[in-house]
């Protein structure tokens, strides 16, 4: 009888389509393949970081092999082995006669069959195990931390360095074992071995034998995964508490439990392999074996466990707990570095302005007005000089000496936006090969504004000065090489092509506009030719011809730009340049410029993370670094689970030719030696090596220090029992001015000095409140002291009646009723208030505030200008003023004081105090409204008209968009509305109504 195929036959053409289809894709494959990997080894040649390269490209290449070929041989063996234990006869049924037809089928080629499945799994087991590279390459290079477990007494670095590797080891066993499982039963189904019909056993003995010696396995398995997560326990949550590490159920019962089933897995292992093969011969023993595995699984690790927390724990939870919390604190202090930290209680006892405010030189002085953020505007609009250049989002703060003083100045770096680019200027040739690079670092001190509100630049302006006072007449930090290659704003496929083809041909660069300063004087612009040592060279057509494909771009062999002497500048974003170089690290989210010995260096703080350290708090890198400025300038980090981490490198990339250097910061971190020693162990330049003129710059990373200042929320708390009650935990404030958007208030740099501080440091401060409460709990800086990470923690009194952050700013702007008028006045349909960093001083034994309060037109391509400058001391409420400058705004804040010391303190609202022999005048709100008021006559009436006049100047100004014309306006707005109240005094006070505002515009009253 003539046996039907169970599949239809292709015809001839179809298996020739396929095939072609097939070789087609693995070509365009393998192309691809290729060109990244030659492009990239050029790459890294160019940045001399081939040992990079090699060293992970050789690794997961091993692993690839390793896993996938001992994947394959597993699954493959176990297939093999099932075909040759078929049975020679098989008992008539319909199930045989069913699986005669797959079995004709499969037959013939029944080896190629077990070698392509075997190849898909080996392929899918390599694609996962090369991805382990970096477990691998620690597993393999760890040492010890110097520091034991508090449990077993085992080193640290094995938890970090062996445990992860052991772990995914195990699961790709596990893996291996089901599929050989599966694959082998489906095997012995298909030729006899197993049947579900007929007559005797439905199990060949060679069957039974094959897969009970599997399941054995796959059960030994289980009793290393056993003894694994004993060490593992270690790791895990205690919701019981709220803290990572084994609490006290753990510790004395699910231990012990899993110590039990690991030894009870390996007796049902042998009794599997006994009782299926060399006794009974059948599987009910077995199966008996494995379902009291299962009963004592869940009776021994599920219910004791639980029946230990419930009943012996939570009763008496905070003495149970106590060691464990313990550990707990001990080990995340450990981890994140919060073991640095210096406390010192501060009573901020003092609520009333001492006069030692206007002689002080050490934190009134370096008063921080500008923000990096909001000024970005304003160094866009006054530094931009062409509208393709750009400062980015957010700016920069770093510190300079300048004639032996050292001060905070805000930072930014004269980009090329590629996306500002106009239709014209944006095809292929200007885009990569004209607007190559942008010019200049822009420096203004922090605590300076002139011209109505703007910087005071000191470096980087282009074309001539201006005569007025609002820069610097010369470059007083100068660069040397002020052209920017590589910069922040610099996208993917931003790359560059530079290079001229002769030293006769003309120079093809934009470069920058010319005038005072530019080159040769020749036209309105000058041009350039890069000389610098960075890119890859592309003058031959084998390296046109790979990166025409690489980029997709014919024009790199077509086009007469890309000549002999061409270079390639691509990966050119600082902190995507340092990746790709040291992709073991974990980068901060904000790089910045700084000018070290005339040449623009990026500086990049590169983290050493791990997930496993015993009993450390485990957080989100990317939750706890988001705030208000995250996007904004500030790059948001990947959702990376840690529980250690370490500022261990300071990367450096050279702005003018992309040089990357890896600087070792913490010589002490195991985890850095682990990664320098896998890749050849010249891999980090060492300490000793950073050049002092660099390490002048280094500052306290802003991402290391979020992720520590909420971890110092919960664990300042250093006693057990406090930290179980959890009352004296704190929390980071909202954002000042926008307290409802949930966002958390930035940490901000300053230059200052803290008490308990010998002299002023460049530091990142934080204010944090009670939690659920908005008074004031504690300040937490970190800074270097003599190259040295350190964390200070300033604690406050609980009952302290310090104001909280956004408690300041609510009563600064709202409580003051004449605060509110000049507010008020600032803003208005032509314009809006915009506030700075609220900056919390501690000074004389008490707190100062201050708040710079910026103004911006609504005009097309207006500006911040800082116009006023919010400051109170004390709660944050009595002692409130808005003043032209810190200056002022000191003396107005020590006037009150004495005032208060004479027995006339400011009354309730925050109102300022009238000259002593005068009766305060009623507030604002007391006064009649416009409609009901009496006409003002005599020096009150002029008072009211000049006030009036000033508000029409200033709505003019505001109209018209000249910055200048509005600070002034402002400024006689000031000296009217003080002259009115001067008046208003001196005709009594009494029934008197509040300036007049024009018609058509609001009422100046608050």
């Amino acid at each position: 009888m003539r046996s039907s195929s169970p599949l239809p036959r292709m015809s001839r053409r179809g298996r020739v389509t396929i095939g072609v289809l097939i070789g087609v894709f693995v070509l365009f494959t393998l192309l691809g393949w290729g060109v990244q990997a030659w492009t990239d080894w050029l790459w890294f040649s160019e940045v001399d970081y081939t040992e990079v390269f090699r060293g992970v490209l050789v690794t997961r290449l091993l692993l690839f092999l390793g896993a996938g070929l001992a994947m394959a041989a597993i699954v493959g063996g176990n297939l093999w082995l099932a075909q040759r234990l078929r049975p020679r006869m098989r008992p008539h049924s319909p199930e045989q006669a069913t699986l005669e037809r797959y079995r004709m089928l499969l037959g013939p080629r029944l080896g190629l069959w077990i070698t392509a499945v075997a190849a898909v799994v080996g392929l899918f087991a390599g694609l996962s195990a090369q991805s382990r590279w970096n477990q691998w390459l620690l597993f393999l290079h760890g040492g010890d931390f110097g520091v034991d477990d508090p449990e077993f007494g085992v080193d640290v670095g094995f938890y970090v360095f062996q445990l992860p590797f052991w772990r995914f080891l195990l699961g790709l066993g596990f893996t291996a074992v089901v599929l050989a499982l599966l694959g082998a039963l489906a095997v012995h189904y298909l030729f006899g071995g197993v049947r579900l019909q007929g007559v005797g056993d439905r199990m060949s003995n060679a069957a039974r034998a094959h897969l009970s010696t599997l399941v054995a396995v796959f059960v030994l398995l289980k009793a290393v995964a056993y003894v694994l997560d004993r060490r593992a326990m270690l790791l895990e949550y205690n919701d019981g508490v709220n803290v990572y590490g084994a609490g006290y159920a753990d510790i004395n019962a699910l231990l012990p439990a899993k110590e039990i089933l690991a030894y009870i897995s390996v007796v049902v292992a042998i009794a599997i392999i006994i009782f299926s093969n060399a006794w009974m011969r059948n599987l009910v023993w077995p199966g008996i074996s494995l379902a009291l595995l299962g009963v004592s699984a869940v009776a021994i690790g599920g219910i004791y466990p639980w029946a230990v927390q419930t009943f012996e724990v939570k009763p008496s939870a905070r003495d149970k707990e106590a060691p464990y919390i313990q550990r707990s604190i001990d080990a995340t202090r450990a981890s994140f570095g919060l073991d640095i930290t210096q406390s010192s209680a501060y009573s901020a006892s003092n609520l009333n302005p001492p006069e030692s405010l206007a002689t002080d030189t050490s934190v009134v002085p370096n008063v921080r007005l500008l923000d990096p953020q909001l000024v970005s505007e304003t160094y866009t609009q006054l530094q931009q000089v062409r509208g393709f250049y750009d400062f980015g989002p957010k700016l920069d703060i770093d510190r300079y000496t300048l004639n032996g003083a050292t001060q905070d100045y805000v930072v930014g770096v004269r980009e090329i936006n590629y996306g500002e680019l106009t239709d014209q200027q944006s095809n292929w040739i200007n885009r990569h090969t004209v607007y190559t690079h942008g010019y200049g670092v822009v420096a203004a001190p922090a605590n300076r504004v002139v011209c109505g509100g703007q910087p005071f630049f000191v470096s980087g302006s282009l074309g001539e000065r201006s005569q007025e006072s609002c820069a610097a007449p010369t470059d007083l930090i100068p660069a040397s090489q002020p052209r920017i290659y590589y910069g922040e704003r610099m996208a993917a496929g931003d790359y560059a092509i530079v290079g001229k083809p002769s030293e006769d041909a003309n120079p093809a660069e934009f470069d920058r506009p010319a005038g005072e300063g530019g080159d040769d004087g020749a036209g309105p612009e000058s041009y350039y030719t890069y000389t610098g040592s960075g890119g890859v060279e592309i003058g031959s057509f084998t390296r046109r011809l790979l990166y025409s494909i690489k980029e997709q771009e014919a024009n790199f062999l077509l086009s007469e730009a890309v000549n002999d002497n061409s270079k390639l500048l691509y990966v050119r974003n600082p902190r995507d340049r340092v990746e790709k170089v040291a992709p073991f690290l974990t980068l901060d989210g904000d790089p910045y410029p700084a000018l070290v010995d005339g040449r623009v260096q990026w500086i990049v703080d590169g983290y050493t993370t791990a997930a496993t350290y015993p009993y450390a708090e485990r957080v989100n890198l990317q939750q706890e670094t988001t705030d208000e400025l995250t996007g904004r300038g500030t790059i948001q980090l990947a959702r990376e689970n840690v529980n250690y981490i370490r500022n261990s490198v300071k990367a450096t990339v050279d702005a003018y030719d992309g040089t990357v250097v890896l600087y070792e910061f913490d010589e002490n971190d195991p985890v850095l030696k682990a990664w320098n020693k896998a890749f050849g162990g010249d891999l980090i330049t060492p300490r000793a090596e950073i050049p002092p003129t660099l390490a002048a710059h280094f500052r306290y990373p802003a991402d290391l220090f979020k992720v520590q200042r909420n971890l110092l929320t919960r664990f300042h708390v250093t006693n057990p029992g406090d930290f179980y009650s959890g009352q004296d935990f704190w929390q980071v404030p909202n954002v000042p001015d926008a307290p409802d958007s949930g966002q958390k208030q930035p940490p901000y740099y300053l230059y200052t000095q803290f008490p308990g501080q010998d002299a002023p440091r460049f530091q990142l401060t934080s204010a944090v409140t009670p939690n659920g409460r908005q008074n004031l709990a504690a300040l937490i800086s970190g800074s270097y002291q003599d190259g040295r990470p350190t964390l200070q923690v300033l604690e406050l009194p609980d009952q302290t009646a310090i104001s909280g952050p956004v408690q300041v700013h609510q009563r600064m702007t709202n409580t003051n009723a004449t605060i509110r008028q000049q507010l008020n006045l600032l803003s208005s349909n032509q314009a809006q208030v915009q506030y700075g960093n609220l900056l919390s001083l501690p000074f004389g034994n008490g707190m100062l505030y201050v708040e710079p309060v910026y103004v911006k037109s609504n005009q097309q391509d207006a500006y911040p200008l800082l116009q006023k400058v919010l400051m109170s001391y004390g709660d944050g409420g009595s002692y409130v003023v808005l003043a032209d400058n810190v200056a002022d705004g000191i003396k107005q804040l020590v006037e009150q004081g004495k005032q208060a010391a004479a027995g006339n303190p400011p009354p309730a609202g925050g109102e300022e105090p009238p000259p002593e022999g005068e009766e305060p005048s009623p507030s604002p709100s007391a006064t009649p409204s416009p409609g009901d008021a009496p006409p003002l006559t005599g020096e009150l009436g002029a008072a009211a008209e000049r006030v009036r006049a000033a508000i029409i100047e200033v709505r003019a100004a505001q109209a018209s968009g000249d910055f200048e014309r509005y600070g002034r306006a402002l400024a006689a707005l000031d000296e009217a509305l003080t002259a009115f109240q001067q008046a208003q005094q001196a005709s009594g006070g009494n029934g008197t109504p509040s300036p007049p505002a024009p018609s058509g515009s609001p009422s100046p009253t608050g």
